[in-house]
């Protein structure tokens, strides 16, 4: 049978109810206004006669005779009487049929129309995604509003919840997008496509954490899933591409936070994972008392939520329990020299020489203090990076210049400044060199992790054709191939050259080759004022915490400081001046259990939340093949 026969029964067969043997009909019915027709060779016997129901004297059609539905007329289904031809079979029925009506299903709505409906209905949503995720921002430094990064992980758990896979990937991007943005705001100085582009590409790796989060709350304990699923998104975005931006992890938003301690048990994911973890527990207690909300006051019903809150609570307040080892080994008096530049953004290097003698000046002038009796001479100083703003090796002003001041203050001198690379033709090392007053230059850190698009161009051929800015970095940086463990004087110090500072394995690798203390040299002038300084400090103060050890900041225009292994503050500077800061620090030799476990905590998280992922599929696969086989 064609499809014009509606509800029909595919089955066919003789009709004695319509009056004879040889006519056949659908289900025992003979329905004229059906969607079959019969040939009309075989109609010619019935044309004296009509179908009951029909006016009285009217003939049947000689042409066609349509073959209703179950919905034809009452008058055609029972008692209708059809006289009685020669058999024919069901093919030979539809010979001459003539076109069935159009039945098939209005045309689907056009595209357009669909995203219009689509955007309509996830407008709330997505507009709750953005406010989560601009509130993950005011978590960060400069606002550092900690709480409010458990709130909006809570809040992503509960937008993602129940979604389908698609729903959770755009909520994700809803929320990450507006995070990023505010975070990395202070790439204004470069261009607003620079924010947005670099926003867009680290929302992405978020995209793949909602479609997770939704995947995963379909299983029992989805907060634990949720939360080493953070881990993993974090995991991936440490290092690719490019070697990774890591940038906005929960643990940035939390150096002064209950949840501290937890670095030096497993690092920066302990305290992203226990960030991640309270928030999933807190939206599980939301959840369950949206559940209960019709159960009355019960106990029993809200039982679910007061044992989530006070799981929450527990995960917050743990970091309480650990030990952060702060006994010092010995102590180093050290002076930071912070010489200012002329003005910050992205032209911050002024006239040729011009930062150089800045440092030189306030280290002249701390040489004059300590022959006064104002200040105690220190052990070393520490100069911040880019503080020569030539090549000493190439211009013999500049060595003459660094040697003068080091040579005047009498202590050996961590001087930063860009050199020539030894083999590389072409190439720029960014390096800590350490000068001695007697000998001069000798050991030296270059930078291991160049910045992208900030220390060299990716695809420099291609890419300089389009955007014509890349031009403003006229050669690469070439990455370093060791740690920064260098002898200063009397101490042995980790060098860790500015945004390196973020990168798990490149502060670990320093620490265990045998750093005692650590020094971050950065340049924030081109981002002063824009809350990146605040921001890399933070990360200074995670790491004194993660590895034990006194971290010393020294930047050209602020913001430069001293950390305690405990994560305090001691003394720090302001942006855009000239600064001298002395103070003493400890040096230790022990190491943490974040020392000793590296990165295995966080790989092992990622895993689990890649697993918990392909556990939900399996188990939805199962469910839709045990539910069809039902049917």
């Amino acid at each position: 049978m064609g499809r014009g026969a509606g509800q029909a029964a595919r089955h066919w067969e003789p009709g004695p109810a319509c009056g004879g043997e040889g006519w056949f009909r659908p289900s025992g019915r003979c329905d004229p206004g059906g969607a079959r027709t019969f040939s009309r060779q075989r109609l010619s016997a019935a044309a004296a006669s009509g179908c009951p129901g029909r006016p009285e004297g009217r003939r049947a059609p000689i042409q066609r005779l349509r073959v209703r539905s179950a919905s034809a007329p009452r008058s055609c289904q029972e008692g209708a009487t059809v006289p009685a031809g020669p058999e024919i079979s069901p093919e030979a029925a539809v010979t001459d049929a003539a076109p069935a009506p159009d039945t098939t299903a209005p045309a689907r709505p056009r595209r357009a129309v669909r995203l219009a409906r689509l955007a309509r209905r996830e407008a709330p949503r997505t507009a709750l995604a953005a406010a989560a995720g601009l509130a993950l921002a005011a978590a960060f430094p400069p606002y550092d509003v900690w709480p409010l990064s458990v709130v909006a992980v809570a809040a992503l758990a509960l937008l993602t919840r129940g979604r389908t896979v698609r729903q959770g990937a755009w909520t994700g991007f809803a929320f990450a997008f507006p995070f990023f943005f505010c975070l990395l705001r202070w790439l204004h100085v470069v261009g607003y496509d620079a924010v947005t582009g670099l926003s867009l590409v680290e929302a992405l790796f978020v995209v793949a954490l909602g479609a997770g989060l939704a995947l995963t709350s379909r299983l029992r304990g989805w907060p634990l899933w949720g939360a080493c699923l953070w881990i993993a998104q974090e995991w991936a975005r440490d290092r690719v591409p490019f070697g990774g931006f890591p940038w906005g992890r929960l643990a940035f938003a939390n150096t002064g936070s209950p949840f501290t301690p937890l670095a030096a048990l497993g690092g920066a994911p302990l305290v992203s994972f226990a960030v991640a973890l309270a928030g999933g527990l807190l939206a599980y207690a939301a959840a369950a008392l949206w559940r209960a909300r019709g159960a009355g006051r019960r106990l029993r019903a809200l039982l679910p939520a007061v044992e989530a809150v006070a799981l929450a609570v527990a995960v917050s307040v743990a970091g309480y329990a650990v030990p952060v080892p702060t006994k010092a080994d010995g102590t180093v008096d050290i002076a930071i020299v912070q010489g200012n530049v002329e003005k910050p953004g992205m032209d911050f290097l002024g006239r040729p020489l011009m930062v150089l003698d800045n440092h030189v000046s306030a280290t002249l002038q701390l040489a004059d203090d300590i022959r006064a009796g104002k200040v105690k001479k220190p052990d070393l100083v520490i100069w911040p990076e880019n503080s020569s703003d030539l090549d000493p090796f190439q211009y013999q002003e500049a060595y003459d210049r660094i040697d003068s001041a080091v040579r005047s203050v009498g202590v050996p001198v961590l001087v930063g400044a860009l050199v020539d690379h030894p083999g590389k033709p072409g190439y720029i090392d960014n390096k800590g060199i350490v000068w001695d007053p007697q000998t001069g230059p000798g050991a030296s850190y270059a930078k291991q992790h160049p910045v992208p698009f900030g220390e060299y161009v990716p695809f420099r051929a291609e890419l300089s054709k389009v955007i014509t800015r890349l031009q403003r970095v006229p050669r690469d940086f070439y990455p370093g191939d060791h740690t920064g463990v260098l002898q200063v004087g009397p101490a042995r110090l980790g060098d860790v050259i500015c945004f390196e500072v973020a990168y798990d394995e490149i502060v670990h690798d320093t620490v265990t080759a045998g750093a005692r203390a650590l020094v971050v040299q950065t340049n924030n002038a081109t981002y002063g004022r824009t809350g990146q300084p605040e921001q890399q400090l933070a990360m200074s103060r995670l790491r004194a915490v993660e590895h034990g050890r006194a971290v010393v900041t020294a930047a050209t225009s602020g913001i430069s400081a001293v950390v305690a292994p405990d994560g305090r503050v001691l003394q720090r500077s302001e942006e855009f001046t000239q600064d001298v800061i002395t103070a003493r620090i400890p040096l230790r030799d022990g190491t943490t259990v974040a020392d000793r476990v590296g990165a295995g905590p966080e790989w092992a998280l990622a895993m689990v939340g890649l697993l918990s992922c392909a556990a939900a599929i399996l188990i939805g696969r199962r469910g839709r093949l045990d539910k069809k086989g039902q049917e």
